[in-house]
């Protein structure tokens, strides 16, 4: 399946882009695609609480991803 990341913060500058094109196997979870963005930047690794949204819902590992859905990661914020 087809899906369109959208990417915010240090994820965006590790990506070295605010947009990424994925293919995974049909059926795949939140998990399995962080899989592959770790595999693909190992940097990403390092972010340790960084939420997943589809549809401007936050999602789970465990959520099953869709045929082009568009998954929103956004990272740990700070600020004060």
């Amino acid at each position: 399946m087809e899906l369109e990341v959208v990417l915010f913060g240090i994820a965006r500058d590790i990506a070295g882009s605010s947009k990424l094109k994925l293919t995974l196997a049909d059926g795949a979870s939140v998990k399995v695609l962080k899989k592959q963005l770790i595999a693909e930047y190992p940097e990403m690794s390092k972010l340790r609480s960084i939420a997943f949204a589809v549809d401007a819902d936050y999602v789970d590992d465990d959520y099953q991803l869709r045929d082009k859905e568009e998954i929103v990661i956004i990272p740990p914020v700070s600020g004060g």
